[in-house]
């Protein structure tokens, strides 16, 4: 993944309210779940549609960032 859309997902996630789960990044939480299932979306083209519809396979660090964003 090039460093400007590493950038990109790290601004979204933390702009987007997710809370650390655990002692987890925030902004590192679904990296390698975003790398694995949804790199082909561009920031602002539904990478947290994306994660959700991939929600079952999805690690449990992501899972929790996604579950505290949807709290706020």
């Amino acid at each position: 993944m090039s460093k400007l859309s590493f950038a990109t997902i790290v601004i979204a996630v933390a702009f987007s309210g997710a809370a650390p789960a655990q002692s987890s990044d925030p902004r590192g939480a679904c990296k390698t779940d975003y790398d694995k299932f949804c790199a082909g979306i561009a920031p602002g083209g539904g990478i947290v549609a994306c994660l959700n519809g991939k929600r079952d396979q999805l690690s449990a660090t992501c899972k929790a960032a996604l579950d505290s964003r949807k709290k706020k």
